[in-house]
């Protein structure tokens, strides 16, 4: 595994155990997803190590450290704070000057809701916030998902969203657009009428 950044192993070390765990397992996920499919490992990794740093905040500072670092706030994300954590842990990274690589800070901004024309690098670091194995043992469905991205990152991609944006919907919850528009992308990114389910496409491969 890399070795993390001064301010940012500093940053981990402040971390509630619980965080400081997930972020570990979601590197090791990401390095393992980034390896198999030929994307920048040490890029992915150092992402995923940076990912959740500002996610032990608490509503009323992620605003309040969103207005200090004059970052825009979408109404949304003013109606649920939480979903600020990923863009002031990328504006923390560009502030210390340690990490240079746009991917890597792209990959912090939009780990929770993804965006259109994400980087192979954001991708990656997207799906294993998501599928590391304690979120999987939560939820075993993400099972399918996970063993999706073993395959094909932009089908697993679209699979997770078809799934999370229906949970969402069901229990009556705000969309972030940016989410929505990945998802019209991923879509609009498959060659015509060859758009398939995850699970058609886990039978095409053999994937069980």
């Amino acid at each position: 595994m890399i070795t993390l950044p001064c301010r940012v192993a500093e940053r981990t070390a402040d971390l509630p155990d619980e965080l400081a765990a997930h972020l570990l397992r979601v590197r090791k996920l990401a390095r393992k997803l980034a390896k198999r499919h030929g994307v920048d490992r040490d890029a992915s990794e150092l992402g995923a190590a940076c990912h959740d740093l500002a996610r032990h905040m608490k509503p009323e500072d992620l605003l309040e450290e969103a207005a200090r670092l004059e970052l825009p706030v979408h109404p949304m994300e003013r109606r649920v704070p939480i979903m600020l954590h990923g863009p002031v842990a990328a504006r923390w990274l560009e502030r210390d000057g340690e990490i240079s690589d746009p991917r890597v800070i792209e990959s912090v901004r939009y780990h929770t809701t993804g965006k259109s024309d994400m980087s192979d690098v954001s991708r990656v670091v997207f799906l294993a916030d998501k599928l590391e194995p304690k979120k999987v043992k939560r939820r075993p469905n993400l099972k399918e998902v996970l063993q999706l991205a073993k395959v094909d990152i932009d089908t697993a991609l679209l699979e997770y969203l078809n799934r999370h944006i229906v949970r969402r919907v069901e229990r009556g919850d705000l969309l972030h657009p940016r989410m929505l528009e990945f998802r019209n992308e991923l879509i609009v990114g498959f060659p015509e009428n060859e758009v398939v389910s995850g699970q058609d496409m886990a039978v095409e491969q053999g994937v069980r």
